[in-house]
Formats: C-alpha cells, sequence, structure tokens
C-alpha cells in the first residue's frame, strides 16, 4: 500500500511518487477529506504519474491547526508549493469543496505563466453558485443529522459524541467556505479542458447550477451525470478515473 507523506511542507502530499515523472495528479478532498483518501487511485493511473493530494490544515495529522480561512488562501498555499516541483503535465481534480479549491488554483497557475492541462471536477455547483447556502448555519445536531444523511459521516462514528464535538467545528468552517465563497469579478477564464461529474440525487447540486462551470474556460468541456449521491461519483471511482486519465493522456508521452 502507498504512503501517504510529506515532503518538507504541510499542503500536498505525496501519494504515488515517481522519480521522473511525466505527469502529474493533483487531488483536492471535499471538506472533512483527507490527503489519504486517495491512496487507491495510484493503481488506476497510468505509469509515470506522481500522485499528490493537498491536507487541509485541521485535518488528520493537521488536526491541531485552525481550519482555511478561505479558499483563496488553499489555493495560494498549494499553487506555491507546487510552483518548485519539476514542470510536466498537470491535472488538477477536486471534489465538492475541493472542486473550488482546484479551480482556484488553475487560475493561479495559469496567471503564473504554468497552466494547468485540465481540471476535473465533482459535487460541486459552479463557482459562486452555492452562494448563500446555509448548512453552516444549522445547529450542531442539524448540521450532524444532515452529514450522516448524505454520507459525509462514517457509520462507525456516528454516534460517537466525543468525536461529534472534535470533528464538527472543522467540518462547519470548511463547509462554510464553499457557502460564502465569491469568484472574482470578471475572472480571466481558464484555458484547459474542464470536465465535470455530478450524481443526480445528490442534494448539494442541481444539474442548473453545475451547467456554469463550462462557462470558467475557453476550452473543452464536459458534464456528465449519473445516479447516486453526494459522494457516489467516489465510492464508484471507474468513470471519473477513466476521464481523469483521458485528460493525463492527451499529448502527454507516458512510458
Amino acid at each position: 500500500m502507498n504512503r501517504v507523506r510529506a515532503q518538507g511542507r504541510n499542503w500536498v502530499r505525496v501519494v504515488h511518487g515517481e522519480e521522473r515523472p511525466t505527469a502529474r495528479l493533483v487531488c483536492f478532498p471535499y471538506s472533512g477529506g483527507t490527503a489519504a483518501a486517495y491512496r487507491d487511485w495510484a493503481s488506476a493511473l497510468p505509469a509515470g504519474v506522481e500522485l499528490l493530494a493537498v491536507q487541509y490544515p485541521g485535518q488528520a495529522d493537521r488536526i491541531r491547526e485552525s481550519p482555511a480561512d478561505s479558499v483563496a488562501r488553499i489555493a495560494s498555499s498549494v499553487a506555491a508549493e507546487l510552483s518548485p516541483r519539476e514542470p510536466v503535465r498537470c491535472v488538477l481534480y477536486g471534489h465538492s469543496l475541493g472542486a473550488l479549491a482546484a479551480y482556484e488554483t488553475a487560475r493561479l497557475l495559469q496567471a503564473d505563466g504554468r497552466p494547468a492541462h485540465g481540471l476535473v471536477v465533482s459535487g460541486s455547483l459552479a463557482p459562486g453558485q452555492a452562494l448563500g447556502g446555509r448548512m453552516h448555519l444549522a445547529s450542531d445536531a442539524e448540521l450532524w443529522s444532515t452529514l450522516k444523511d448524505f454520507g459525509g459521516i462514517d457509520p462507525s462514528i456516528a454516534d460517537d459524541v466525543e468525536l461529534r464535538e472534535l470533528l464538527l467545528p472543522t467540518l462547519r468552517a470548511y463547509i462554510a467556505l464553499t457557502e460564502t465563497y465569491r469568484p472574482p469579478t470578471r475572472p480571466d477564464p481558464l484555458g484547459c479542458p474542464v470536465h465535470c461529474h455530478y450524481n443526480t440525487e445528490d442534494p448539494l447540486v442541481d444539474a442548473a447550477r453545475v451547467e456554469p462551470w463550462t462557462a470558467v474556460t475557453t476550452g473543452r468541456t464536459s458534464v456528465r451525470s449519473r445516479p447516486g449521491g453526494h459522494f457516489g461519483v467516489l465510492q464508484e471511482p471507474s468513470e471519473l478515473l477513466a476521464d481523469i486519465t483521458g485528460v493525463l493522456l492527451e499529448g502527454a508521452t507516458l512510458p
């Protein structure tokens, strides 16, 4: 099994390393997600692909840190840690909150002359479409119940009051980032392909507010839906991984 490891900085973790990578996939978790969630993906990716994942403050081995205070903060921190890495094809993927963070990171990389070669998102309304959401304002009991209902809480800990008290402040903080995120006014469009996946029974998304993802780029776009709840695309990721692999392989020289 691949071990997720840090390399001197806190945000970007190596899930699967390559001595001389020919392409790179960077994964941004959902609220409450960790870098370790992507360990099983390495075996599904082409040879030569370096797999990285973001570790948010307040999660896993960063649990003693305060949560990030903005999507922009996540993006700027990740972009800074990606900067010294060997310049190879880089695809960004994010789910829910991670989709917005991946988008903002793609914007920063493009502005710095290091554009991503693709952005793949899932389980997320388009930038600005979630503004005004009120889940983060619910009581502790209501928020925990809602998270359990759509699969955001492991059933094995769902009734553990002490863990709820430990985890809920950070979960609430990251949900708030999603619901209060404001994209830049008239941002420069991305130039890379953008591919979007969502599940039709996901209570947090709807087709009308997912579709505007196609407007964030001048590149190719696609929107794919299938049955399932908020985490359906991650529970059965074969279609998503095939899409990501297609972007990684496009124009790349892989062994």
